[in-house]
């Protein structure tokens, strides 16, 4: 059940101590505070969000249609605009902030961006593939997948089949990861372990929805 989402944007990676000293590695996250621009509920759109954005936008930058879109709101312009799915949006009102104090230590959380792009990938990069034997006759194929199909029957290889391909720069979610500190006044979030995406990426935050399944906190 999600309950709780708010974007922030990625930092890097660093490592701190906790209470017993020992090395805990942390994600930083920027999260200014989000503004509310637009609530869609299931009877007008069919399902609940809310439409936010961050930071500040050049009027100059902004086209006619999104323009007018902040200004029918009546909030200050910002970088991007992006979904929130809650269960639930009776709460919130047009204009209300949310801020990264929602969260709290020691809470689960899910985290979605778009992982780093590596381009253009073989099997054995891409797919974890062993590649050929070293010897034995094998020239010049070591790195490569072998055989991807049938001859007469059925004559054509199967769609979804592993083959070298671009990789990465895709939509990606890690679940259950653990909030190590909150702090509203310098706008960070520090999340143990890693996150999706390059630095500067745009994250979605939310609660764990699947918390209770692996012994967390609901």
């Amino acid at each position: 059940m999600t309950s709780k989402a708010i974007v922030g944007q990625k930092v890097g990676m660093t490592q701190i101590w906790d209470e017993d000293n020992r090395v805990v590695p942390v994600t930083v996250l920027r999260v200014p505070p989000c503004r509310i621009v637009q609530i869609k509920t299931t009877l007008s759109d069919g399902y609940n969000a809310l439409q936010v954005t961050f930071g500040v936008a050049t009027p100059q930058t902004l086209n006619q249609p999104r323009a007018g879109h902040f200004n029918k709101a009546g909030v200050e312009p910002g970088q991007k605009l992006l979904e929130l799915r809650l269960d639930e949006v009776d709460d919130y009102e047009i204009g209300q902030k949310i801020s990264v104090d929602i969260l709290g230590k020691g809470e689960l959380v899910d985290v979605t961006a778009v992982s780093k792009g590596k381009g253009f990938a073989g099997v054995m990069k891409r797919h974890g593939f062993k590649g050929q034997r070293a010897s034995h006759g094998a020239q010049k194929v070591h790195r490569k997948p072998g055989a991807i199909g049938q001859c007469a029957t059925p004559s054509r290889v199967f769609r979804g089949k592993k083959m070298p391909g671009r990789m990465g720069s895709q939509k990606t979610t890690i679940l259950n990861l653990q909030v190590v500190q909150s702090n509203g006044e310098e706008e960070t979030l520090l999340l143990k372990g890693s996150v999706p995406g390059p630095r500067g990426a745009t994250v979605l935050i939310r609660n764990a929805v699947k918390a209770a399944s692996v012994g967390g906190e609901s």
